[in-house]
């Protein structure tokens, strides 16, 4: 296994002098994850999708409770695939298991829900190389509350004006 990627560090907040708060969780090496790109053509490989969907969620939540991860307002979460090698990948193909592992994140009340008004990402990326590959998670805390982009952003939304939704 390599060291840490680069893009592990923590980062800083941009409102304040300090970094960020920030956690880690590690999934371990070699565990199967779902895919996108996956096919469940029969009644069996779907009752095995949602056993594996159930598994990585309920990893993620005694992960978060084991770290005693404590209950933060508002983050983002960077998601980290680390290949078993340098074969060309696609990391948002791993979207399923990643959604899996916030759930158990908000499972364990790290989180109120993974809605845009408490969850920024989660942002999917290619890592070093890992023996047997593994996901890794990236929680930061960021700070205040509320939606995901300020008024005025251009984004359609009903903030995107003083006097709201037409």
């Amino acid at each position: 296994m390599t060291g840490p990627a680069r893009h592990l560090a923590p980062v800083p907040d941009p409102g304040a002098g300090a970094p960020a708060r920030q956690w880690t969780i590690v999934l371990p090496p070699g565990i199967p994850l779902l895919n996108s790109n996956d096919k469940y053509p029969t009644v069996f490989a779907r009752i095995a999708r949602d056993e594996l969907k159930a598994s990585l969620r309920l990893l993620a939540h005694h992960a978060a409770k084991r770290q005693r991860i404590p209950r933060i307002d508002r983050a983002h979460i960077l998601a980290v695939y680390q290949p078993p090698d340098n074969r060309r990948r696609d990391p948002a193909n791993l979207y399923p298991s990643v959604k899996a592992v916030v759930d158990g994140i908000v499972d364990a009340g790290v989180l109120d829900d993974d809605s845009a008004a408490y969850l920024g990402g989660p942002d999917m990326r290619l890592g070093q190389l890992c023996h047997r590959g593994r996901l890794v998670l990236v929680i930061t805390e960021r700070p205040g509350a509320g939606g995901s982009l300020p008024r005025g952003t251009g984004a359609g939304n009903a903030h995107d004006t003083e006097s709201g939704p037409r």
